[in-house]
């Protein structure tokens, strides 16, 4: 906490002043991003951001194993990035943290509860055993799905990246309707993809990246479970990221504040009041960057009945060390001889033709924490009992840490989304996860939030005049316009202008 400013004084400012609630991933770098309009146009506001944990970084947490920093911390939460997400990339080399591979090489295996159904890497008989078991043609196209939605979701970074205030008009913009109204098990079939590559390979992406199950998660969220080639992560945690995106805002933070309620404000130069454990505050805007339903918050009414409820999968953590380097193979109904995989991912279709549910969604080997002993995750609907553990790993499990929160959005088909904008300049980042769910988006909502909120009451913007001005669905489109085409692949739209 030594990098946090004092929490200011409750008393008037002629600045305008801007409240920020949550400092994950969308907090902290929407407070960014408007230092970033003040560093480049000289915007006249201060910021005040409230979160009511002791800590900056939301779901992203690390632990160390028996309480040890001199052991490597594990993520507990929000885990990894890839290249795709630009912001987090950027932020990386722009704030000289360090970006940490998961292992390359490593075995994987699906469990369906009773039976280790495939086990695959990266040698060429395992090409040979994937071709035999799902086809020539599964894997190809669901690169080709795959390669395709991410292309379109690139094209935010781009200077001619939409500006929205309605998540459903971005949808359609990027090409995502049909995928976000639509089953992963139904897209996928309607896109000839192998029904037993979809729900043994593709499930047991959903199943460790969202909890959800193929014939439950939209097929936006089944596609972008995949695309998780090149993870990378943070070396000491990537809560450093959303310190770091608060510590060069110059925002003032204020942690282990609870904000009570937000209601309208009767200063003639301000719109909202904030009551928090710190007192009452007047705010230009206020951006609500935490799921709304989860925060306690009190709302006037009828702002509070246009935000529908979003249920979340409530996700049991556990993390040990063991200094059995694979998981033991009975559990598996494997020989004593067998060598299991790394990962074990896991699928639902066992159980729909009746056999015993999986004891957890995924289990996953992490390194050593140091020599002769390795750091595991799983995740799993219930708790992992102790007798699980030691049955996994031939009784050598050293220590233990477990949580239990509300991990991700349901990503239920759907064409109905929060508002982006609840009422004059009260904005709510957290509108865009039930579309989708990443560290990485919440940084993209969030400088879709602020950048909003300096055009309407700031007049003003992140990047001047290049985003649109007019939110209505024929310009909410993606374009590539000359500029865009010149600009290199660096390019990142927040950061470079």
């Amino acid at each position: 906490n030594q990098t946090l400013t004092k929490p200011t004084e409750n008393v008037v400012h002629d600045i305008p002043r801007v409240a920020i609630i949550g400092a994950g991933a969308g907090g902290s770098s929407a407070a960014f991003w408007i230092s970033k309009a003040k560093e480049r146009f000289n915007v006249s506001v201060e910021v005040d951001v409230y979160e009511k944990a002791s800590y900056i970084g939301g779901r992203s947490i690390t632990v160390y194993p028996y309480d040890n920093s001199s052991l490597p911390p594990l993520e507990l939460g929000a885990s990894i990035f890839v290249a795709a997400n630009k912001n987090l990339w950027r932020a990386s080399d722009e704030f000289n943290l360090t970006r940490q591979t998961f292992g390359a090489g490593g075995r994987a295996g699906i469990w369906d509860g009773e039976d280790l159904v495939f086990t695959f890497g990266d040698s060429w008989w395992d090409t040979i055993k994937a071709l035999v078991r799902y086809g020539a043609l599964a894997h190809k196209r669901t690169q080709q799905i795959v390669k395709a939605a991410v292309e379109r979701y690139l094209t935010i970074y781009s200077l001619g990246s939409p500006k929205w205030d309605s998540i459903a008009d971005v949808s359609a913009a990027l090409g995502y309707s049909n995928m976000a109204n639509d089953t992963a098990a139904s897209f996928f079939a309607k896109a000839g993809v192998a029904k037993r590559f979809a729900f043994e390979l593709v499930e047991g992406a959903t199943r460790v990246n969202y909890g959800q199950n193929l014939d439950d998660i939209h097929a936006l969220g089944g596609i972008l479970s995949l695309a998780t080639d090149d993870a990378r992560g943070i070396k000491g945690g990537n809560f450093q990221l959303f310190e770091q995106f608060l510590k060069r805002s110059g925002a003032h933070i204020h942690l282990n504040t609870q904000v009570t309620n937000i209601s309208a404000s009767a200063s003639p130069s301000t719109h909202w009041t904030i009551k928090s454990s710190l007192g009452e505050k007047h705010y230009k805007a206020v951006i609500l960057a935490a799921p709304f339903h989860s925060t306690g918050i009190a709302i006037p009414s009828s702002l509070a009945d246009s935000i529908p409820e979003q249920p979340y999968v409530h996700l049991h953590v556990t993390l040990l060390t063991t200094t059995s380097p694979k998981p033991d193979p009975t559990y598996f109904k494997q020989s004593s001889a067998s060598v299991l995989p790394e990962m074990t991912l896991t699928t639902y279709e066992g159980v729909r033709i009746g056999k015993r549910e999986p004891e957890f969604n995924s289990l996953s080997y992490h390194g050593l924490v140091r020599e002769g002993e390795w750091a595991v995750k799983i995740f799993s609907k219930e708790r992992v009992s102790d007798d699980l553990l030691f049955r996994l790993f031939s009784d050598q499990v050293g220590w233990i840490y477990r949580t239990e929160w509300d991990a991700y959005p349901k990503l239920t088909p759907t064409i109905t989304f929060p508002p982006v904008k609840v009422d004059r300049a009260f904005y709510y980042v957290n509108a865009f996860e039930p579309l989708i769910s990443t560290m990485e988006t919440e940084t993209v909502a969030a400088r879709n939030v602020v950048d909003l909120l300096l055009r309407e009451e700031f007049g003003a913007s992140i990047c001047g005049s290049h985003l649109p001005v007019s939110n209505s669905p024929e310009n909410i489109t993606i374009t590539t316009t000359t500029a865009t085409a010149n600009i290199t692949q660096d390019f990142v739209l927040g950061w470079d202008c």
